[in-house]
């Protein structure tokens, strides 16, 4: 305890930071977390798992293709789940929790490596950044990236730079949950490859210290292809779904990945300033665009002394550059749209880069604490200017309760389907409240109850007159007549009864 205190005394503008982060992340969180389709469907796998012990061997499914990831995203979340009593804020606090450990991690991380100042800076700006925030107030499997992404390099930094070869299975670790999390974490590959590539040349004439290295790669190996047991085990099942799926996602690439590198070229600007003004100048586009170019010759200026003098090279801030310039080719060579969520591998080192370039030019000279001042200062207001307590907050899921509490009403204590008629959405968190609330709710096709219960999310691409809808539910549910509907925060909900005349 009294190193604690110690420790507080001596960091109180850290400890600001700190707290600060949690305020952004925690404040009524169950008031603006999302509670849509994927964080239903996951508190659903969860709870089956936690509650009747079934096993789950893959994880969430992705956006591309027929492909899933690992499952420990699940494993991971689940204690919260239980500690919530089951309720979907649990597991949202608890990915809360990880942000805020992330912005820690910047700090120590940047502290060790570079200095306090350039720590402070770093986290405080990731601390407020909306994009951050927003990427931290619920549960999802990307939301984790950022932290895992950040420990993955620390560890092998540690490895490379200071030979502490066993951090390589941490290292591993660290990895298996960055692609538990989104399969873009492949990009850390190269990043780690080229430094493990050159750090064993220059082993080669040492032999204890050789053994030792490659003992412990193979080891990290191990652990991470144990990880995949259970993705192999689904795909033995499964007829290889998910390899089949993978393998046609690099060999048919007319609208996923360009595999030759120079492709990437013409992007790179463009992602970079896109990149720059999501998480630095509060998703502000123009205002990235026009601090890119300041970063970039920050950067340049960098590297230009490098190749002059190497004694002025700092090996962590050459690790973070080709980190954040070896994912950027990654991304530049995807050929979809680019969403925020896409380069949480790639937080950690925007605003570490951008806190030694605040930092480099308050040393340099007066003129550089001229130029530095502004922009750290105009990086602040940036972001607290679209700070997301200045919107109200959605009330997800307190919409979805009052919804499936006014159905469990309505239904009378009787059997009932349901369907939803939704763009951007789908049924698990309207299912999982109903499951939790006992309700009658019964699963077509195994069950055709006398009632059906329509949900309608507005969208000028719903049609939302439930009758005759091709939606499966609706259509197995079979001729049907409207015999009561009701509104609630803006979404429309339908009684159905038979109709057998269909008239």
């Amino acid at each position: 305890m009294k190193k604690i205190i110690i420790f507080v005394r001596k960091n109180p503008f850290f400890i600001a930071i700190l707290v600060l982060a949690a305020f952004l992340r925690l404040y009524k969180i169950d008031q603006y977390m999302e509670f849509l389709g994927d964080q239903g469907r996951d508190v659903v796998i969860v709870s089956d798992f936690l509650k009747k012990a079934n096993l789950f061997f893959i994880g969430p499914q992705t956006s591309i293709g027929n492909m899933y990831l690992g499952p420990y995203y699940y494993y991971l979340i689940a204690p919260s789940l239980l500690l919530a009593n089951f309720s979907p804020v649990g597991p949202a606090v608890f990915v809360a929790l990880i942000a805020v450990a992330t912005v820690a991690l910047v700090f120590f991380i940047s502290h060790r490596w570079f200095d306090r100042p350039t720590a402070l800076v770093a986290s405080l700006l990731y601390a407020i950044s909306p994009v951050a925030i927003k990427y931290s107030n619920f549960s999802w499997n990307p939301n984790i990236m950022p932290f895992f992404a950040l420990l993955f390099i620390y560890f092998f930094s540690q490895a490379i730079f200071l030979k502490k070869y066993k951090d390589l299975m941490f290292t591993s670790l660290s990895f298996i949950m960055i692609i538990n999390s989104h399969y873009l974490g492949l990009l850390l590959l190269p990043v780690v490859g080229l430094y493990w590539f050159f750090h064993l040349l220059s082993i080669k004439n040492k032999t204890k210290p050789k053994k030792q290295f490659i003992k412990y790669t193979a080891y990290s190996i191990s652990i991470f292809l144990i990880s995949l047991i259970p993705q192999v085990l689904f795909d033995i099942k499964h007829q290889g779904q998910n390899l089949k799926a993978l393998i046609k996602f690099f060999s048919v690439r007319q609208t996923t990945v360009n595999l030759k590198a120079y492709k990437a070229i013409p992007n790179l600007f463009p992602l970079f300033s896109q990149i720059t003004g999501r998480l630095l100048t509060g998703k502000n586009a123009n205002w990235g665009l026009y601090l890119s170019p300041v970063l970039l010759i920050g950067l340049s200026v960098y590297l230009y002394r490098l190749l002059k003098n190497k004694k002025s090279s700092n090996r962590y801030l050459n690790l973070l550059i080709v980190w954040y310039f070896v994912g950027l080719i990654g991304l530049g060579l995807y050929k979809q749209h680019i969403y925020d969520h896409y380069f949480g591998f790639l937080f950690p080192p925007v605003f570490i880069l951008m806190a030694v370039l605040i930092n480099r030019l308050f040393t340099l000279s007066l003129a550089g604490q001229i130029l530095g001042l502004p922009i750290a200062l105009f990086l602040i207001y940036a972001s607290l200017a679209q700070n997301p307590f200045l919107y109200p907050p959605n009330h997800q899921l307190q919409t979805v309760d009052k919804i499936t509490n006014s159905i469990v009403e309505k239904s009378g204590d009787q059997n009932f389907n349901l369907a939803l008629l939704a763009k951007q959405n789908y049924d698990p968190p309207y299912r999982y409240l109903l499951d939790q609330k006992s309700s009658r709710l019964c699963r077509l096709p195994d069950c055709l109850a006398p009632q059906l219960f329509v949900i309608c999310e507005p969208h000028p691409d719903i049609d939302c007159q439930p009758i005759n809808h091709p939606e499966w539910a609706v259509a197995a549910f079979g001729w049907a007549k409207i015999d009561s509907q009701w509104q609630i925060d803006g979404i429309k909900i339908f009684r159905l009864i038979p109709n057998p005349s269909g008239t």
